[in-house]
């Protein structure tokens, strides 16, 4: 599972695809339910699977993330 972690979400996402994964989701990681429309302004806090685990390509790797300006919790 590669690392997403820390990175801006289209990077993490481009990442991801690139290590065969492609069912790919994202959460507002500060419970506020907004939707990641540009990728680009947002960045990775964490993700489940985490990275490093081993998992099929058919896994679908959730990425929790906040806007670029915006502390992770």
């Amino acid at each position: 599972m590669p690392n997403g972690v820390g990175q801006v979400l289209q990077t993490a996402q481009d990442g991801a695809q690139a290590a065969g994964f492609f069912l790919l989701g994202s959460t507002d990681a500060l419970g506020r339910h907004r939707m990641q429309v540009l990728d680009r302004n947002w960045k990775v806090c964490s993700q489940a699977p985490s990275a490093g685990t081993q998992a099929a390509a058919d896994t679908k790797i959730v990425f929790n993330t906040v806007k670029l300006e915006e502390a992770c919790p």
